[in-house]
């Protein structure tokens, strides 16, 4: 093949190219221009779909919160180790760093025996009958938050029993049954966050395909004069997709917004609350990749519901000449 023929093809293709995306501009620009001139219509079906977008957003906000204050985050979890009595504070001193090697532990906080007894005096008002006593009856504590591989079950319990085998150890205290009662509660919300996703999902496609459906059938008789003209259904609907595409994009926009204030007005009343038992968690809102995935499933579904609509549509009407 010559350079000529190959310049030829190229610029044929590139002509073709840009054919072909004029086209589709102009398609979408008069899509706009249709959803501009009926705003009262156009953001009625924005607000059905961004709050159908929302409320599985929602949800995997309450997930993600639910998520950052378990264990798996090192968040209001602790095994208590209690230790022999009357150990030496080199020996604790050794245990300590022997259990903050492990693995499967995060952080190892030490309360020597002296420290116990102080804050015992200060906080339980006994001060004047702790005096009587000739020696400390509390054993040095070992507060340990374990690794975020250690945040299951499973795991704590290996956690504990692998503390318990420690010589200097006497008791381990870790109360698993709330792990375990949050982490059904974390399955529960994770399948009912999908469960509602695919439902409103679902939703979105019916909302947007009636809406289409009902553009179709006001422009019938102009789609009708179209195809007579040997108007192809794939350029006939493409209009129709884009006009989907639209409701779907400004949808998943105002979903983005739904979410984002409601995260804004709940958050001080959350860090509060949290105030109140000693933390300081702060409420967490969808990630910036969450948000731009909220909009592009607004998209995706708005496109996906009008092409559908349209394509069982378009192939009933047949021209009557």
């Amino acid at each position: 093949m010559t350079d000529e023929k190959l310049t030829a093809i190229k610029r044929g293709f590139r002509a073709r190219l840009d054919g072909w995306l004029e086209r589709h501009a102009q398609v979408s620009v008069a899509s706009i221009g249709r959803l501009y001139s009926r705003p009262l219509a156009t953001l009625m079906v924005w607000l059905v779909i961004g709050v159908a977008l929302a409320l599985p957003a929602l949800l995997q906000v309450v997930v993600r919160n639910l998520e950052a204050v378990g264990p798996g985050q090192g968040r209001a979890y602790s095994i208590d180790v209690f230790l022999k009595p009357k150990l030496g504070t080199a020996r604790v001193q050794q245990v300590a760093e022997r259990v903050g090697a492990r693995d499967d532990v995060a952080r190892v906080e030490l309360i020597t025996a002296e420290q116990g007894l102080a804050e015992f005096r200060v906080r339980s008002g006994f001060g004047e009958a702790l005096d009587a006593l000739t020696e400390n009856p509390l054993p040095a504590t070992l507060i340990i938050t374990p690794a975020p591989n250690a945040s299951t079950t499973a795991a704590v319990a290996a956690l504990r029993k692998g503390l318990s085998q420690i010589s200097e150890v006497d008791q381990v205290v870790a109360d698993t049954q709330w792990l375990e009662r949050l982490q059904a509660l974390l399955t529960i919300s994770r399948r009912v966050s999908e469960g509602a996703g695919i439902l409103l999902a679902l939703a979105v496609l019916l909302v947007v395909g009636q809406v289409v459906r009902g553009d179709i059938e006001t422009r019938r008789a102009e789609i009708e004069v179209s195809k007579l003209l040997g108007a192809s259904d794939g350029f006939v609907r493409r209009p129709f997709l884009y006009t989907g595409l639209w409701y779907g994009l400004g949808g998943g926009l105002l979903a983005w917004l739904l979410v984002a204030v409601a995260v804004y007005l709940a958050s001080p009343g959350v860090a509060q609350v949290a105030a109140l038992y000693g933390s300081d968690f702060q409420l967490l809102g969808l990630p910036l990749l969450g948000y731009c995935s909220l909009v592009a499933t607004g998209a995706a579904l708005g496109w996906l519901g009008s092409g559908i609509a349209a394509t069982w549509r378009l192939r009933q009407l047949e021209p009557s000449v």
